[in-house]
């Protein structure tokens, strides 16, 4: 199943039935008087959270969700049924906006959330409703009235408790391949990750979900790369993994170089808690390992965490590194829906 985080999708909701113009005859019956039906309600387009997705794929063949009208009236004061409504359903974490993409509309984080995107139409009243004790015989009713209809954007972003960010080939999608029963594709080149991961990290007694977002270059906040498309999927997160990559030519400035990108893009990243880890020290010797710590620990403000995804070395330190910031991060605020908690 391929990964979509985005889609335009336009959705009409149902005209209202219209009412019905009838008498009542019948044998023996001389004043029958009106009996017209009203028209049914059109129907509504909703959009509900469920389980089980985490991708928008299903909205790059369909982008068109019309709900049906309502039935009209008719004799007997029988009234329309109401048309069946249409229901988009999503992803966790998928933002509603309106066609400009800005506005937003809604935001659902937690299963079973339903938001009404477009409101059916009223049915139109029948003759009897408008009988009076003036008029006892009226000879019209009313049309339905029309539905609703808009382009929307669905945009997601991912609900994780903690997000991997690095530069290319800093080993994340290895990180995450170890951590979790997540299957990335992992190669020696850069640019590895097309789209976002997510996996499920059992450390100790306790669980988390981890994010791994492509990984960001110089210039990435103004689109160059893979640009900036990605990072909304770390923005819910309450923590961040920053990976350097030990075998870079100089730890400091790959570390620099993404805290600018992330300075840059804004929504609050840079301000989120990190753990800062150099990655990759199987493949280091001691006197390099040594350089790169110190080189690090400079431009970050305090000692790295030093971890090889491939032999394990200091991934459960890292784990447990996470937990106690997200423990920290979430005594100081509130969690967002659908976040983790202690």
């Amino acid at each position: 199943m391929k990964f979509l985080d985005e889609a335009k999708v336009y959705v009409r909701s149902g005209d209202g039935g219209a009412g019905s113009v009838s008498f009542r005859r019948e044998k023996f019956i001389e004043f029958g008087g009106p009996d017209g039906g009203d028209g049914g309600r059109g129907g509504d387009v909703w959009a509900e959270c469920v389980e089980g997705l985490n991708t928008l794929i299903d909205y790059r063949y369909q982008q068109h969700f019309k709900a049906k009208k309502g039935e009209h009236g008719s004799g007997r004061n029988r009234a329309g049924a109401k048309g069946p409504d249409v229901v988009l359903k999503v992803p966790a974490g998928t933002q509603i906006l309106e066609e400009d993409g800005e506005t937003l509309v809604a935001d659902l984080t937690q299963v079973g959330q339903r938001v009404q995107l477009a409101r059916g139409g009223n049915g139109g009243f029948g003759n009897a409703y408008f009988t009076t004790s003036t008029n006892r015989a009226p000879r019209h009713a009313n049309p339905g009235q029309e539905g609703q209809e808009r382009w929307l954007w669905l945009r997601l972003k991912l609900i994780a408790d903690a997000g991997l960010v690095g530069l290319p080939n800093a080993g994340k999608s290895t990180f995450l391949a170890t951590v979790t029963a997540a299957k990335p594709k992992i190669a020696d080149y850069p640019f590895t990750t097309l789209h976002p991961g997510l996996g499920v990290v059992r450390v100790d007694t306790r669980e988390f979900v981890l994010a791994d977002i492509p990984g960001l270059i110089e210039g990435a906040h103004q689109g160059v790369g893979l640009g900036d498309r990605f990072l909304a999927h770390v923005e819910r997160c309450r923590v961040l993994l920053h990976l350097v990559e030990g075998t870079s030519e100089d730890a400091g400035a790959a570390y620099r170089l993404v805290r600018t990108e992330l300075d840059a893009y804004g929504h609050g990243l840079a301000e989120k808690p990190e753990v800062v880890a150099l990655s990759k020290a199987d493949a280091l010797d001691p006197e390099t390992l040594e350089a790169q710590v110190a080189r690090l620990a400079e431009a970050a403000g305090r000692p790295p965490l030093v971890l090889s995804a491939a032999t394990r070395q200091g991934v459960p330190e890292a784990l447990r590194a996470l937990m106690a910031r997200m423990d920290e991060a979430a005594a100081e605020t509130p969690a967002p829906i659908g976040a983790w908690q202690p």
